[in-house]
């Protein structure tokens, strides 16, 4: 699937699912708020379930697979039908795994040395994680000089919230943000999707503000 299609609205929901029973539930929300992309994190037991039934119930969503940290967790995720991986770092087991199934990986990285490397193994979109932690918005300003003509997009994860938003969308190396902070685990086991339609609306105006 075409990245640029894949990161259109310049937003990742990236969401901790512990009963598959709330992957639907939670997509509709999202979508309700204005939001079509989940990336549904390989941290619980149920991920691949809650994937295939994203997939499944809603073709409208764009559904893809984080925190993948091996090579079987990338064909699970290929499995279950995600539309693109995304790792908390840069394994060359999971670049192959990814290659070899043709799926869209967004490695992390946070050093000039993991983003060459990461440009060796053929990957331009990366995960810059954990983004603010490391310097945030200041450290892709630095490092897009190096790298600014390499064609290399970043999509920065950790720590973002509705308030720093706005200074990363303003960046022309930032693709998309991840960010879950529409859809905490607690808003999830409450089950509260009023309000994640209500933070995903107000993140998404945020985003329209950007590109205006």
């Amino acid at each position: 699937m075409n990245i640029d299609f894949l990161l259109q609205q310049r937003l990742v929901c990236v969401a901790v699912i512990d009963r598959p029973d709330d992957a639907v539930p939670l997509a509709q929300a999202l979508l309700a708020g204005g939001l079509n992309c989940i990336e549904v994190t390989f941290r619980t037991a149920g991920a691949a379930e809650a994937i295939a039934r994203i997939r499944k119930a809603r073709p409208d969503a764009i559904v893809g697979a984080g925190t993948l940290l091996t090579a079987d967790h990338v064909n699970k995720a290929v499995a279950a039908g995600a539309q693109f991986g995304v790792s908390p770092g840069l394994s060359e087991a999971v670049s192959r795994a990814a290659h070899d199934a043709k799926l869209p990986l967004f490695p992390g990285v946070i050093t000039p040395s993991e983003i060459m490397r990461a440009l060796d193994l053929g990957w331009q979109h990366l995960k810059f994680f954990p983004a603010e932690a490391f310097g945030g918005v200041n450290a892709l300003k630095a490092l897009a000089g190096p790298f600014g003509h390499t064609g290399v997009k970043f999509i920065p994860t950790g720590g973002i919230t509705a308030a720093n938003l706005p200074n990363y969308l303003a960046l022309p190396q930032v693709a998309a943000v991840g960010g879950s902070w529409m859809a905490e685990k607690k808003l999830i086991a409450e089950k509260n999707w009023p309000k994640i339609t209500a933070l995903t609306a107000e993140a998404m105006k945020v985003i329209a503000a950007a590109k205006a």
